[in-house]
């Protein structure tokens, strides 16, 4: 960079706002070792030189070091800044960048060469593109599939908000999980959510089982926010109706003082209780801890997620 050049504000829209006065310390069962491993330092070197952006960097996943231990990396597609402006989300906000029209096959080319049997793609929101990005995700699906014909791919999308025919190309294209997040209660989007519209994201889970019933669904929510136990209960109750697959359900962390503060830490007995509730509910899988998040563990759970599918086919 050259020596006079400003460096990019991670996110403008937060620069100029005060700190949030209130820093909870974490407690003891949030807390994770930092990654030292020699597969993480691999895993974050293919990174590099494939010019690929990872979620898992991006919005400083705690569970990072774990999972590029068993190089296991979720890939954030359509460069690496975002056009929306989360309250909860440490990804870069601003201006995007240009479409690379090789990441599809830088894409593909990683998934081959770590050897991943399932990969989780997701993507910055990017409302200036027409299609909201959806034809990058089907080029990505298809280089996955030719260079890798046996991973298993789940994508976590971005909503596609008035985007017409988005939805419906990704669907076309077959991945085996289709996650988009509802994130947090509908009282709470305004505040943590802004750029977003509760019923506009259920629909869009309604619409992926509706187009392609074999297709799995997936959404996320994150606690300790300052919703209630009514509220998620009432999240789960219409995420059923739109017949979502898999829950899951994770402890929100403040990535800097700028973003929203933690209203409480939930604990894990509280964590156990939500499970025991999605489970009656009737979701395949439902995975709920303090460190949840959408693609943690998201190879094995896959697998449990096919075979929950096929015992209740069987009738079991």
């Amino acid at each position: 960079m050259d020596g006079d050049a400003t460096p990019r504000v991670r996110h403008p829209e937060k620069a100029h706002k005060p700190d949030n006065p209130v820093q909870r310390r974490k407690p003891d069962w949030i807390r994770v070792k930092a990654p030292v491993s020699k597969e993480y330092h691999e895993t974050r070197a293919l990174m590099r030189r494939l010019n690929l952006a990872t979620v898992c960097e991006e919005a400083a996943c705690p569970n990072i070091g774990e999972c590029w231990k068993q190089k296991h990396a979720t890939v954030m597609i359509l460069g690496s800044v975002c056009t929306r402006a989360c309250a909860f989300c440490n990804v870069a906000t601003g201006l995007p960048d240009k479409l690379d029209p090789h990441e599809p096959e830088h894409v593909g080319e990683a998934v081959a060469a770590l050897g991943m049997a399932h990969i989780v793609i997701t993507s910055v929101d990017r409302d200036d593109l027409d299609d909201g990005g959806a034809s990058q995700f089907v080029r990505v699906i298809q280089e996955i599939r030719k260079r890798s014909p046996k991973t298993t791919i789940e994508i976590l999308t971005p909503d596609f908000l008035r985007k017409e025919g988005a939805i419906e190309a990704v669907v076309a294209a077959r991945p085996d999980v289709f996650n988009h997040n509802l994130e947090t209660v509908p009282r709470l989007y305004p505040t943590i959510r802004p750029g977003a519209r509760y019923f506009h994201s259920l629909r869009l889970l309604d619409t992926v089982k509706r187009l392609d019933p074999s297709i799995f669904t997936k959404s996320g929510l994150m606690v300790g926010l300052g919703e209630d136990r009514n509220e998620i209960m009432q999240v789960m109750d219409d995420l059923r109706s739109a017949d979502v697959d898999f829950l899951t359900i994770g402890q929100y962390l403040q990535p800097t003082p700028k973003h929203a503060p933690v209203d409480r830490f939930v604990t894990p007995d509280e964590f156990e209780g939500y499970k025991t509730m999605a489970a009656g509910k009737g979701f395949l899988l439902v995975s709920a801890s303090p460190l949840t998040r959408s693609s943690y563990h998201a190879d094995a759970d896959f697998e449990r997620l096919r075979a929950a599918r096929n015992a209740k086919l069987a009738g079991r």
